[in-house]
């Protein structure tokens, strides 16, 4: 015989039905009246007829389209690329700075040094300096190319912003699970690659996620340095039909890009329990 709930748990039930429905109801009516007051007060604004005419052109949209996704093409590209490169160049940076002994000092220090640089210079500055300054130097093997310099400079500055990052996740790990792998027989660098590395990385993923959403948007910069992606291609297009309307544009098809992954990290961080406990990363205390 199946289980048949009381009358009263299916008053319950009944009631927490009615207060969703209702609290669900309340939050579309308040929505739709929050977006018609925007929207009312944008258009009825005296200048919003030149506003729309500038930025708002659906035919310069549908003729710039195809040139600013192909820019995009280019975003997402550099972003692949540079988010491999990152992890790798953080990771080695959060190893060094948790290396013990006197013998390490300079490899920590170089590690540090590094970090505390490349967080401090703004991002458009470290592109304007490897973007013009390597090639400078007419060094035979630098790269000459705008989107390889780009790259560079998104992988020199995101690479110090991930290290903290790893470094957290790594410092996490209490060291008894250290002391535990170490009386089992394990060598140090066994203990970090098979006990701390894969605790330290699962809880960092949400950070990590969060970074790569603003990698998406930063690598929009690389267009100061001469490459056409979404931006440039939406300045191209700008200056081609003396309108704002291609800016719109490559705006609109950025969200689109990070929206997607911006939800995906929340549901992964829900997931994990990292949410509200972000305190809890660098608590553990050092590697010893």
């Amino acid at each position: 015989m199946s289980w048949v709930p009381s009358e009263r748990q299916q008053e319950r039930d009944a009631y927490r039905r009615s207060r969703a429905h209702r609290s669900t109801a309340l939050a579309v009516v308040s929505t739709v009246a929050l977006v018609a007051v925007a929207v009312l007060a944008l258009t009825s604004s005296p200048g919003w007829p030149r506003v729309r005419a500038s930025f708002f052109d659906w035919q310069v949209a549908q003729e710039s389209f195809p040139a600013i996704l192909q820019g995009l093409w280019l975003n997402i590209r550099v972003m692949a690329v540079s988010a491999v490169l990152i992890v790798i160049v953080a990771m080695g940076l959060a190893l060094a700075r948790t290396l013990r002994g006197p013998v390490f000092f300079p490899v920590r220090a170089l590690a540090t040094g590094y970090v505390d640089v490349f967080r401090g210079l703004p991002l458009i500055l470290v592109l304007l300096l490897v973007g013009f300054g390597l090639p400078g130097l007419r060094l035979q093997g630098i790269p000459t190319s705008a989107v390889a310099l780009g790259t560079l400079a998104l992988v020199l500055t995101y690479s110090a912003y991930v290290a903290e990052v790893f470094r957290a996740g790594i410092e996490s790990v209490h060291p008894s699970q250290v002391a535990a792998a170490r009386s089992l027989g394990l060598t140090r660098a066994q203990a970090m690659r098979h006990v701390v590395l894969p605790q330290a990385v699962r809880r960092v993923v949400p950070p990590l996620l969060n970074d790569l959403v603003a990698l998406s948007k930063d690598s929009g910069l690389i267009s100061i340095l001469g490459a056409i992606d979404a931006v440039r291609a939406a300045q191209i297009e700008t200056a081609r039909y003396a309108n704002f309307t291609p800016y719109v544009v490559a705006g609109v098809l950025f969200v689109a890009l990070t929206i997607p992954l911006t939800r995906f990290t929340d549901v992964l961080a829900r997931r994990s329990g990292w949410v509200g406990a972000q305190s809890t990363l660098a608590g553990g205390g050092a590697l010893r």
